[in-house]
């Protein structure tokens, strides 16, 4: 089994005339055997882009092509797509490798022939032997594990994922991710997936795609996205950095923690130094590229969150006040009141661009020293 190309151009859908589009001339190559990720918020429109996709709903105007072949008027069934969705939906009345031969049975493929090539897929995602029992017998994990081999089993050009993990709890996740890991490897299936979680489409996807109100924001490998938003709605969206107001100088950028250096010209003007939280050390004040306070410790397990304030000397950075949340290491700790630096690499200092009539507040940074 090998995963076909699947490209998207200018996909929109308008439920009612006059309102906002769900989707708005959405476009996105996914190569052959490759895994992306549509990540946004709830109501962000992902689900619409997987259910124009797949051939649920019929798009308002634009394409979808598999293998260069255009797709208008072709029902579900006819897709060469399979999807598996946050709850399972297997059929309760049939066995586990029933519902796995499922889609071989409907395609008229020898009951025989499909009962082994269930109990094959069955092995592929961890449940051989489990092929006799009733469906309904199964716990939660197992049951996804399920429809993943019977969504494997149609062998589709396109592989569906809407939410398909996020009910399960973190540690069945986690083998979640690393079963369709392992499965990319064997099969080298194309991958479309819908999620809310950032961590996620980084564990799964080669490449993610923002999407928010209908409207897609930037697309990219999740380094580069977390690294170098596009805009303050992505740097939001996918959290885990540093946001502090100020303006832009001749190459520098001007705020209550000073005038710090950026690493590439980039035009004068209001703008929103962004800086990942793990690329931010805590460190004497002595050493730190600014120096605040500690106004509040909270303790997560091995780890503490401090919060820094950090206020303007009145120069050029101005005379304001900088929130920044501070995650110290395990054995790590700042008591309320201490006086520390951060250090901001100049190297990960990348800055947001600010409309014109609009702040970028609130000024307030999460920032992660991890060792």
């Amino acid at each position: 089994m090998s995963g076909g190309s699947l490209k998207l151009t200018g996909l929109t859908r308008v439920h009612r005339p006059g309102q906002r589009p769900a989707l708005d001339d959405f476009s996105l190559d996914v190569p052959a055997g490759s895994c992306v990720a549509i990540l946004g918020p709830s109501g962000s429109g992902k689900s619409t882009v997987l259910r124009l996709t797949a051939g649920l709903d019929e798009p308002t105007a634009g394409t979808v092509r598999v293998d260069g072949a255009d797709l208008a008027g072709v029902v579900p069934e006819r897709r060469g797509m399979a999807m598996v969705f946050q709850r399972p939906l297997l059929f309760p009345h049939l066995s586990v490798r029933d519902n796995v031969a499922f889609a071989d049975r409907v395609r008229g493929v020898p009951r025989r022939t499909a009962r082994r090539r269930a109990e094959e897929f069955l092995e592929l995602v961890q449940l051989g032997g489990y092929g006799g029992r009733p469906a309904r017998a199964l716990s939660g994990g197992q049951e996804q594990r399920v429809a993943l081999a019977r969504a494997l089993a149609a062998e589709p050009r396109v592989l569906l994922l809407d939410e398909a993990f996020s009910a399960l709890d973190a540690a069945l996740r986690e083998e979640m991710h690393e079963l369709l890991g392992d499965l990319r490897m064997r099969l080298d299936p194309t991958i479309l997936l819908v999620t809310h979680d950032h961590a996620e489409a980084d564990a799964l996807a080669d490449t993610a795609a923002v999407l928010d109100e209908g409207v897609l924001l930037q697309t990219g490998p999740m380094r580069s996205l977390y690294a170098r938003p596009a805009s303050l709605a992505v740097c939001r969206l996918l959290g885990g950095r540093t946001e502090v107001t100020g303006v832009v100088r001749e190459g520098r950028h001007e705020s209550p923690l000073g005038t710090l250096e950026l690493p590439a010209r980039v035009p004068d003007g209001p703008a929103v130094l962004v800086v990942r939280h793990e690329a931010v050390t805590v460190t004497s004040p002595a050493d730190g590229d600014c120096v605040g306070t500690v106004v509040r410790l909270r303790r997560r397990g091995l780890r503490s969150l401090v919060t820094v304030e950090v206020t303007g000397d009145g120069g050029a950075g101005g005379a304001g006040t900088a929130s920044v949340d501070a995650e110290l290491g395990p054995g790590e700790d700042v008591p309320p009141g201490a006086t520390v630096g951060l250090r901001l690499p100049v190297a990960d200092r990348w800055v947001v661009a600010t409309p014109a009539g609009t702040t970028g507040s609130p000024t307030t940074a999460a920032v992660s020293r991890r060792r």
